[in-house]
């Protein structure tokens, strides 16, 4: 007899529908699963025999075919197995296949039947329609991401038998629901804060402009400045994510399996932090099978890159797309996918090998060559595309040892990049209103070269003082852009209208690797 189950595959950030077609005939006992299966596929005929055995069901002694269609696309996963269990006993007459055809089936299953949770759920209830199916069963882990989007009914269950008594009496398990008010409404708590940083008030002023346009950050010190500990209190002056940007973030984050259990959505921004022994392909994603990098995890909030001249060459160059393009796009011969890497780069160094180059306290051992050399590893166009330079100076003795002399908090300088961020997105509002572009601009970093000569117009001092800093510096057009941003942020900040030569000169300042080491 032949049954057919819906399940659901990833392909990038995308799903789509797999039919899975069970035929059980005479012949030798076996099982084969055709349909470009991958290891893990492959390896789930041993899962289901056990799973359905132990769930006190025949397994039939036959010649069992199982065909994943579409059969030119390549499967992987384990989150087949509940629908090829059900599939085997409905081809076998164990239970009725009838009610199969309207629920689309995810889960792995455990030698003793329990459904395991699985990756890629949020993906997949997006793309479903409401007519097509009557709900989804899938493992109840994984309910509070997929009932987010109210797209169908969810069904958790917890055991192969659960969902053989829920085609008898579908009663028996009731819709799984959210409250996407209270679980929205949740308020970002950190463990760290602002204030606990003593002085480096120029510091925290670039940053504060960095969180309010969103513009990468290159921070350069010598060790113990505090600039990890700076980068890492970069996420509680950041604006909160709205719903578009929660479920994006954590679509992207349910396919690699980062959504904790029951906990349905994402609404704090990612801070990723890889080590510098990292991969290229585990930065920007890529693989047989494309995943996404390090770049796409940090879509929205901020990857952070601690030393980076430890890098390789080869994984910073590879930086410079998604930095530029906000997308990474990866190709291979049976595929072509594209992921999201609009994100904040916070990057941090040392000015030299030893780290005490221009310190005034300890004397540096480099000769200019080791300097140049470890400067190098660095390339001018990598540089070219991170917008503010902080050189972030050792602390005396007064400021470390001050007691009770607390900072600005977090809290106050949110509230002004949030004041920014609003100016920001109600310029872009307009344009939308009135020019209808393609796509939404909502930080003054991802302005394009037309929305800059509408936006970030100068005066002629304004302009008399830039045109000098490109000349003296020798500043890329790409440098010219960047300070642009930056001055139209400062403006913003401001609470100013136009860019005025004060705003212009303090953006100069922020191209700090600019003015010590010209390119």
């Amino acid at each position: 007899m032949l049954a057919k189950v819906c399940s659901y595959s990833i392909a990038g950030l995308d799903a789509y529908p797999i039919i899975i077609e069970v035929h059980v005939s005479r012949g030798l006992p076996c099982v084969h699963i055709v349909g470009l299966p991958d290891s893990a596929v492959r390896e789930s005929k041993e899962r289901v025999r056990s799973a359905i055995k132990n769930s006190g069901y025949d397994f039939p002694m036959g010649r069992i075919t199982v065909n994943l269609s579409p059969a030119d696309v390549k499967k992987e996963g384990p989150s087949f197995d509940l629908a090829i269990a059900l599939g085997i006993l409905a081809a076998s007459e164990q239970i009725d296949i009838t009610p199969l055809k309207n629920y689309v089936l995810l889960g792995e299953l455990s030698l003793d039947g329990r459904i395991q949770p699985i990756k890629g759920v949020l993906p997949i209830t997006m793309s479903l329609e409401t007519d097509q199916f009557q709900g989804m069963i899938l493992p109840l882990a994984n309910a509070a991401e997929a009932a987010v989007t109210k797209n169908v009914s969810v069904y958790p269950a917890k055991t192969l038998n659960e969902v053989v008594y829920f085609f008898q009496n579908p009663t028996i398990i009731e819709p799984f629901k959210v409250n996407m008010e209270s679980l929205w409404n949740k308020v970002n708590f950190y463990d760290t804060d602002f204030s606990e940083v003593k002085g480096q008030a120029h510091v925290k002023r670039g940053l504060e402009i960095a969180a309010a346009g969103g513009h990468n950050v290159l921070l350069i010190g010598p060790p113990g400045s505090g600039k990890t500990m700076l980068a890492r209190r970069m996420l509680t002056i950041l604006p909160d994510m709205i719903l578009d940007e929660a479920l994006e973030t954590t679509k992207i984050h349910s396919v690699v399996g980062l959504v904790q259990a029951n906990r349905g959505i994402i609404h704090q921004r990612p801070f990723r932090s890889p080590h510098h022994t990292s991969s290229d392909v585990a930065l920007v994603g890529g693989g047989s099978m494309p995943r996404p990098g390090e770049v796409t995890l940090a879509h929205n909030g901020i990857l952070f890159l601690d030393e980076l001249p430890e890098f390789s060459r080869n994984v910073l160059e590879s930086l410079r797309q998604p930095l530029e393009d906000h997308q990474v796009t990866i190709s291979r011969a049976s595929q072509t996918v594209r992921f999201p890497s609009r994100f904040m780069l916070i990057a941090t160094m040392n000015p030299c090998p030893c780290g005490w180059y221009s310190d005034p306290a300890k004397e540096c051992h480099c000769n200019p060559n080791q300097i140049q050399r470890y400067m190098s590893k660095i390339s001018g166009p990598l540089l070219d595309r991170i917008d503010i330079h902080l050189e972030v100076p050792s602390l005396k003795s007064v400021e470390l040892m001050t007691v009770g002399n607390r900072g600005e908090a977090s809290a106050a300088i949110k509230k002004r990049t949030v004041a920014a961020r609003e100016v920001q997105q109600k310029r872009s509002q307009d344009e939308i209103n009135l020019l209808a572009p393609p796509e939404k601009i909502f930080t003054n970093a991802h302005l394009n070269q037309k929305r800059i000569r509408t936006h970030c117009a100068l005066t002629d001092e304004g302009k008399d003082l830039l045109r000098r800093a490109i000349d003296e510096l020798t500043l890329s057009a790409r440098a010219h852009d960047k300070i642009l941003k930056v001055a139209r942020t400062i403006a913003d900040l401001d609470g100013q209208s136009s860019i005025q030569p004060d705003h212009i000169a303090e953006a100069i300042q922020y191209r700090s690797l600019d003015r010590s080491w010209g390119r």
